[in-house]
């Protein structure tokens, strides 16, 4: 890792994870269409037309690639909270400080209503055996005795375990 890269959102061999990637992930596994995606966004007050969702959701050496700003990424993940839950009162993080792995996978949590239980089995479809007191110290606020950070590896493996949880759990449903 190179100096002053930041940890948070970096993938494979030190490549930073942008946000951009991040909404690849929850629409793939989410299965979200164009149409779900555009509603999550204007979920939060945003206006259609500012939403370019095929430039956010192309590769960076793309063409017309367009970085998914901290703010437009704060809006999609309060967004998805809203489209699964309903309502939401007040965000969790305000929208000028940066999201970090612990506050995705919060958000993620809340808005999929997941359990305890659902988040271990998460895990462990993706390849990561966790226990209970590792899941709740990464819940756990800034600056508690026993909050852990999550590291990038973490959020991986989170992401590859929730394609096929998700999944199941909606085939479950019908």
């Amino acid at each position: 890792m190179t100096a002053g890269v930041s940890r948070s959102f970096s993938i494979y061999l030190g490549t930073p994870l942008l946000t951009n990637d991040i909404l690849r992930k929850v629409r793939y596994s989410l299965d979200l269409n164009d149409k779900e995606m555009v509603e999550i966004f204007t979920a939060t007050g945003l206006s259609p037309q500012d939403i370019k969702l095929y430039q956010l959701l192309k590769k960076e050496d793309e063409t017309n690639f367009q970085l998914c700003s901290q703010s437009l990424f704060v809006a999609f993940l309060d967004g998805l909270i809203i489209f699964h839950r309903g309502s939401l009162k007040k965000p969790a993080v305000p929208a000028t400080e940066k999201l970090g792995n612990n506050d995705v996978l919060r958000k993620i949590r809340i808005a999929l209503k997941y359990q305890e239980s659902d988040m271990l089995e998460i895990f462990k479809r993706g390849d990561m055996e966790i226990g209970r007191s590792e899941l709740s110290s990464s819940f756990r606020r800034k600056g508690h005795k026993h909050y852990q950070e999550c590291g990038d590896q973490f959020l991986r493996h989170f992401f590859k375990g929730l394609t096929p949880y998700y999944q199941e759990s909606q085939s479950d449903k019908k």
